[in-house]
Parts: C-alpha cells; sequence; structure tokens
C-alpha cells in the first residue's frame, strides 16, 4: 500500500486552477470532459460495462477506454454511437 496521503479531489482541482496556465487549458478542454463525464455517468447509471457500450455502438472497448480517460479524439459520429448505445438523443448546443 502506498504511502501518499489521497486527497479530496475538489482540494487538488481547486489547486490545479489556482495556475493560470492549468485553468485556461482546462477551460479549454471544458466541453470535451463534460462529454465524457456525461457518457460516464450514463454507462455507469445503466450499470454496463465498457465492452457491452462498445457491443451496442459497434465500436472496441479500447475505443470506450481510450475515449473515457480523455485520449480520444472522437468524431461527431461515434459520439452519436455512443449516445444510441446509451438509449439516449445527441443534442448539440452552441452558447
Amino acid at each position: 500500500m502506498s504511502n501518499i496521503p489521497s486527497r479530496p479531489w475538489r482540494e487538488l482541482r481547486q489547486e490545479l486552477l489556482s495556475n493560470d496556465e492549468v485553468r485556461t487549458e482546462y477551460e479549454a478542454l471544458r466541453a470535451q470532459y463534460e462529454l465524457i463525464q456525461q457518457i460516464i455517468f450514463a454507462r455507469t447509471q445503466q450499470g454496463i460495462s465498457q465492452e457491452e457500450l462498445a457491443k451496442r455502438a459497434g465500436t472496441k472497448q479500447s475505443n470506450i477506454s481510450r475515449f473515457e480517460g480523455g485520449n480520444y479524439n472522437p468524431s461527431l459520429e461515434f459520439i452519436q454511437k455512443l449516445a444510441q448505445g446509451l438509449g439516449k438523443e445527441l443534442h448539440i448546443t452552441l452558447r
């Protein structure tokens, strides 16, 4: 077991966002991470695995993993497939 003390995410996030460079990059990626968060939430609320979502969306589990980890720049088509696999409708809004 690690001797590194754990910190609550909110505390760590607040500390990280106090850095102007980090905050600027975070804001630039906000929409992407909000989408990822919504997909993960919907998937876990339905109690399905990445593998099950991949089957429903017609893709590989590794693509779901990379997407959820923020290591994949998805196409609109990919996001639509995920939404359909979750039984959801995709709506895009410009603000």
